[in-house]
């Protein structure tokens, strides 16, 4: 069936599987239909809460005082056209069909804003779970502005396919491979011949398949906050000698290590039963998601609150992540696939290969990491070492979000790495960035 709607991309088109496609880019706006705006009303009217244990607080879960004055929140005083003006006047948003193969043409939605500076560095900025595009909105006017004491950036920030404004794959096995092919071809088709990347949680496999894949040709260096590393093991003899004499003094993990692989630890035991769900039955989480704004709310707030370093989160700020990954529910809307699209990366992964995170992928371009003392997972600097690693900074503050918590300091180390004196300065082509 084929029929004519003005979509959430605020243009009109043919909306069904043979849709025209529009390799060329469009300007977007975000434009949430008003009839969308009201049904949420009119859910988040109807919510039924679940009662709380005495002195819960977080380790239940999301404390229901908490959801509730959210959900009041959202219900009578949050003005998302209000916040819908602020992000397109500040995010620079445009749609391309990119195809992937043996998937087709998807839908990819992203922010470019080029710096004013011709020979700016092209710099493709990669999401995670639960993130979004907007993690690059505080980002985004540090690193294009322009200086004679460091770099600048022509800043692209896609949303994953199934997120954000993203179309979702519609066929099973849509991979690691595909978003690094859609984060390439995105570049190359904005005229990026060459180009480097940053990215966390999911942002770190996909650019470091990009490295793998498209490494020294396209993409030239990469930069991550999330520094992951396989722990000793037989097949790393040298490394599992440390690990076993790390006791004695001269061998001994820092203070700074031995948090880490503690906070590490505590995650996996108490924080990872989203993934476990996400990896294994996403459909089946995701009619929950999607049917109800008050489940998503609280599964993406407890999120927000426990991965982030003491981040003093406004309520109007917290609303935003989450309405943009909830506006999906009406029939012509559905092909961005709504918050259940967003966690079948989980499951493609994990499935592909149960050690996604830590099986090694040989990268040989220059790497960049930023470690933050409240990320979920953190290891000690002899298991994250690899070929190519030339930077690396830490930090006294920040957690999983640091494009959002702490974006000073993440552009901070991006220009040191690119910069003069830098081991990644000039590894773009006639692209140094500096005035």
């Amino acid at each position: 069936m084929r029929r004519k709607c003005i979509n959430k991309h605020a243009f009109l088109y043919d909306f069904s599987f043979s849709h025209n496609m529009s390799f060329e880019e469009s300007p977007f706006k975000i434009a949430i239909p008003d009839s969308q705006i009201s049904l949420l009303q009119q859910k988040l009217a109807l919510a039924t809460f679940p009662n709380e244990l005495e002195d819960a607080g977080w380790s239940y879960g999301t404390p229901l005082a908490d959801v509730q004055r959210l959900v009041n929140r959202w219900k009578d005083g949050y003005d998302w056209r209000k916040h819908e003006a602020a992000l397109n006047a500040e995010l620079p948003q445009f749609t391309r069909d990119i195809d992937v193969e043996g998937f087709g043409a998807l839908n990819i939605h992203y922010v470019h804003k080029r710096s004013v500076l011709e020979n700016a560095i092209p710099l493709l900025f990669v999401h995670g779970w639960p993130g979004s595009f907007i993690e690059v909105r505080k980002i985004l006017p540090l690193l294009t502005e322009v200086s004679s004491d460091h770099p600048s950036f022509h800043v692209v920030a896609l949303s994953l396919p199934g997120y954000g404004f993203s179309a979702a794959p519609t066929k099973k096995g849509f991979n690691i491979a595909q978003y690094a092919e859609v984060g390439n071809k995105l570049m190359l088709s904005l005229g990026y011949d060459e180009y480097v990347t940053q990215g966390g949680d999911w942002g770190y496999l996909i650019t470091r398949k990009i490295a793998n894949l498209y490494g020294h040709k396209r993409s030239k260096a990469w930069h991550t906050n999330f520094a992951i590393g396989a722990p000793p093991s037989l097949g790393r003899p040298i490394l599992l000698l440390s690990h076993l004499l790390s006791n004695l003094p001269l061998l001994k993990y820092s203070p700074r290590e031995q948090a880490g692989l503690a906070r590490t630890a505590e995650f996996r035991a108490r924080g990872q039963g989203y993934s476990a769900l996400q990896s294994t039955k996403p459909q089946t989480l995701g009619y929950g998601l999607t049917d109800s704004p008050v489940g998503l709310l609280a599964w993406i707030y407890e999120k927000l609150v426990g991965w982030t370093d003491a981040y003093p989160w406004e309520d109007d700020e917290g609303l935003d992540h989450v309405f943009v990954m909830v506006d999906f529910w009406t029939d012509e809307l559905l092909a961005s696939g709504g918050p259940a699209a967003s966690l079948r990366i989980y499951y493609e992964v994990i499935h592909a290969n149960p050690d996604g995170f830590l099986a090694p992928e040989r990268t040989t371009i220059p790497l960049g990491y930023s470690h933050f003392p409240q990320e979920h997972a953190s290891f000690p600097r002899s298991w994250t070492k690899r070929p190519g690693l030339i930077f690396e900074a830490e930090h006294d503050s920040g957690g999983h979000f640091p494009a959002y918590e702490t974006p000073a300091e993440l552009v901070g180390d991006l220009r040191k790495m690119f910069g003069k004196g830098g081991g990644a300065f000039g590894v773009v082509k006639g692209k140094n960035g500096y005035a």
